[in-house]
């Protein structure tokens, strides 16, 4: 049964979700929902989707996942691939990043996002005090990022994961977001080799489209 996928790849976890599937070699059938128009939140979408009205979804006859870590680990698994390694320490290794991604990672970056992307296409300014607030946490969050980083190419070992991805996805807009990056090598010779995944590279279009207009 092909899985069925209910996102907005302008989104963090959507985009995520979509590179994802890709990289696991998913058979997947690709549903948009407009987020900006609201769509995660229609009656239809809520009721027989995800009652908790968000993107990314996924169906796979009675299952419905609504995580978009979940989703990655269960087509990973679905497809028997690499990217989510059946050696058990492996995977929980991967599995410690995907939870820290979205407890710690997904959190932080979050904020520079809002603050120099979302605030200004919205007509506002970034308020230079929440920024320089999360600063703090951000850079001791990269630092641990980028020291593992300095272990191997990629978060887990020398082959790219669902956790790459994962981690990759808060950071989509980083040079829009401003995240203060520049001391941290090792973080980005990674997020350059991510970025050249054409898995990744697919989903570039519709977020310039819809979050930097600007961009030539």
């Amino acid at each position: 049964m092909v899985l069925e996928i209910y996102l907005d790849p302008v989104t963090i976890n959507s985009r995520k979700v979509l590179a994802g599937l890709d990289l696991v070699k998913a058979d997947y059938h690709y549903n948009y929902i407009n987020y900006f128009e609201g769509g995660q939140k229609d009656e239809s979408f809520v009721k027989n989707i995800n009652p908790f009205a968000t993107v990314p979804a996924a169906v796979d006859g009675d299952l419905h996942l609504t995580e978009s870590n979940a989703i990655l680990q269960y087509a990973a698994d679905l497809n028997d691939s690499l990217a989510y390694p059946k050696d058990l320490k492996k995977r929980a290794n991967v599995n410690r990043w995907l939870l820290w991604e979205t407890s710690s990672w997904f959190p932080s970056c979050y904020v520079f996002l809002i603050q120099n992307v979302v605030q200004p296409l919205m007509g506002g300014k970034p308020d230079e005090s929440v920024l320089s607030g999360e600063a703090e946490k951000w850079n001791k969050l990269a630092t641990v990022l980028n020291d593992e980083l300095g272990k191997h190419k990629f978060i887990v070992g020398d082959e790219v994961s669902i956790a790459d991805i994962a981690i990759a996805a808060p950071m989509h807009l980083h040079e829009a977001s401003k995240l203060p990056m520049d001391k941290y090598t090792n973080l980005k010779r990674w997020i350059a080799e991510i970025e050249k995944l054409p898995e990744w590279q697919k989903t570039q279009g519709a977020v310039d489209k819809a979050l930097l207009p600007n961009k030539q």
